[in-house]
């Protein structure tokens, strides 16, 4: 029998900086009644309390020996082999020396050995280190370990399984991102680009009226500002036997610029508002509110009515206010500084300042 066959469902995974996301499609059902479903991700929100989310954020914590019972990061399918998602993001707030993120921005940095453990970065060496593959991996078993609770009659590694990956992916990180996959049992394994996977997200809701949103010669340009990477694609309309046809022509250059830069940005303008006023952080401190920033500037964009978020610093033994240092980023600020610094309004004609190339 073909395996194709076999699969129930077709799966796909968006493999984010920052986030994942599983969504999926019953294969099997009737005309008709094939949906499009997102699966609750169930993962721990803090020690002992387990929560389903619709994401599961991309962080790895590596708890120390004596910081969390076995009862703390069990999970409906047993103890947790690692500690991922909100419930490491919340505890490498406190103590970022201890968080792995960004394993996708340094999958595809071609600067270093990406199958070798140096995450957390300048961590101290009691921590224990992994690699941005072996991160990934652990995402992906998450993953797995939820989807198999759900639907233990069809492990997902028996699924059709379609991971995003960034069209400016070397092919390095397109196989790194492969092998995460194989290496946990997925066994019908498709990578497709993200702007690619946008494009046919826009055919499926236009119900079938695209072609009467654009004529042969149009150019449509793709932009995804996602977690940790940017991409940029050409898509041109052309004809083909008389119908309307859709083919890349060209993929902007991997950049390594997303929503954690933004977040790192709006810290170090925190830092810099606390220097004004004579307060230093070290860099462990700028880690530290880093995420704190990103929840601020979710609240702040999504909120109109929301004008100020306090943000906390973590401090160690300081004696300013207890043993806490707050402040807080309003909204002209989260604006000057992502809208105005990251996405300022330019001529049609203007081109991007060079540096000269030192000799």
């Amino acid at each position: 029998m073909n395996e194709q066959i076999r699969s129930r469902y077709a799966v796909g995974i968006d493999l984010g900086t920052t986030h994942c996301v599983l969504s999926y499609v019953d294969l099997q059902a009737d005309e008709g009644e094939s949906r499009l479903e997102v699966m609750p991700i169930p993962q721990l929100t803090a020690p002992g309390t387990i929560d389903e989310k619709w994401q599961l954020p991309s962080f790895l914590y590596q708890a120390h020996e004596s910081e969390l019972s076995a009862d703390d990061i069990s999970l409906p399918w047993g103890t947790a082999p690692a500690i991922v998602g909100t419930l490491a993001r919340e505890l490498g707030s406190k103590t970022p020396i201890r968080l792995v993120s960004s394993a996708k921005s340094w999958l595809c940095h071609g600067g270093v050995d990406r199958h070798s453990a140096f995450l957390p970065l300048n961590s101290p060496e009691e921590v224990p280190r992994v690699s941005p593959l072996d991160a990934t991996g652990q995402y992906l078993e998450h993953l797995r370990q939820a989807w198999d609770y759900w639907y233990p009659e069809t492990p997902l590694i028996d699924q059709d399984v379609t991971i995003t990956v960034p069209a400016s992916f070397d092919p390095a990180a397109r196989e790194l991102t492969a092998d995460a996959a194989r290496a946990i049992g997925f066994r019908h394994l498709t990578l497709l680009e993200e702007p690619q996977a946008a494009v046919y997200s826009w055919i499926e809701a236009s119900e079938g009226n695209w072609r009467d949103q654009v004529s042969v010669g149009d150019i449509i340009l793709v932009v995804d500002i996602g977690g940790g990477t940017s991409d940029f694609s050409l898509v041109a309309v052309t004809e083909e036997d008389g119908n309307l046809a859709l083919n890349r022509v060209a993929v902007g250059d991997h950049i390594l610029l997303g929503g954690d830069n933004m977040d790192l940005a709006l810290a170090y303008r925190i830092k810099a508002k606390l220097a004004q006023q004579g307060t230093n952080l070290q860099p462990w401190q700028v880690m530290g509110i880093t995420h704190g920033c990103r929840e601020a500037k979710e609240s702040l964009l999504a909120d109109p009515e929301v004008e100020a978020v306090p943000i906390v610093v973590p401090s160690r033994g300081s004696k300013l206010l207890g043993g806490t240092l707050r402040t807080e980023l309003t909204r002209d600020e989260v604006l000057q500084t992502l809208v105005e610094g990251f996405f300022p309004v330019v001529g049609i004609d203007e081109h991007p300042a060079t540096q000269p190339v030192a000799p």
